[in-house]
């Protein structure tokens, strides 16, 4: 039997004034994205921005249905999206904000499991990583250099 050690590095900004000024104009879109968000069931809002290596900016926010859970996540709205408008096109890196009409969401909101292997299939096909930033409604940021860091183990099409 061996051990191994799986570590994985972030950056952590303190709020969105501590961003690079690309950063920040992402996060604005996702954020902006967020407020468009269908959630009458969960009261809980997503919205994602890709910035794509041709200069697009590609949206997208969760949906629900009263069929829950056949709803959709934003990150894979906006990931399938662009696959759809712009094959082949590499994403560049993506930035995430969650809210709530509930309470107020204050901390970093992370890709759920199912969007972490979706847009794990993206990274592996373009062979290119992509930074991911992260927050809730307000205050602090993560930001991570490659969205397979926040999936070790990762599935892909080398077990089909």
């Amino acid at each position: 039997m061996k051990k191994i050690e799986i570590s994985a590095s972030a950056t952590l900004y303190s709020d969105v004034s501590e961003l690079s000024l690309e950063d920040k104009m992402l996060m604005d879109k996702a954020v902006e994205a967020r407020k468009k968000a269908y959630a009458p069931y969960s009261k809980f809002n997503v919205g994602a921005a890709l910035l794509l290596e041709n200069n697009e900016i590609v949206l997208g926010n969760n949906q629900e249905n009263a069929a829950y859970p056949s709803g959709m996540c934003a990150e894979r709205v906006a990931v399938w999206r662009a696959g759809s408008e712009f094959p082949n096109v590499k994403v560049l890196k993506l930035a995430i904000s969650a809210s709530s009409s509930i309470t107020k969401v204050d901390k970093p909101v992370g890709p759920c499991g199912a969007c972490r292997q979706s847009l794990s299939e993206y990274e592996i096909k373009q062979k290119q990583p992509f930074p991911v930033l992260f927050m809730g409604e307000v205050g602090e940021i993560v930001k991570t250099e490659s969205l397979l860091s926040l999936l070790p183990f990762s599935f892909d099409s080398s077990y089909l």
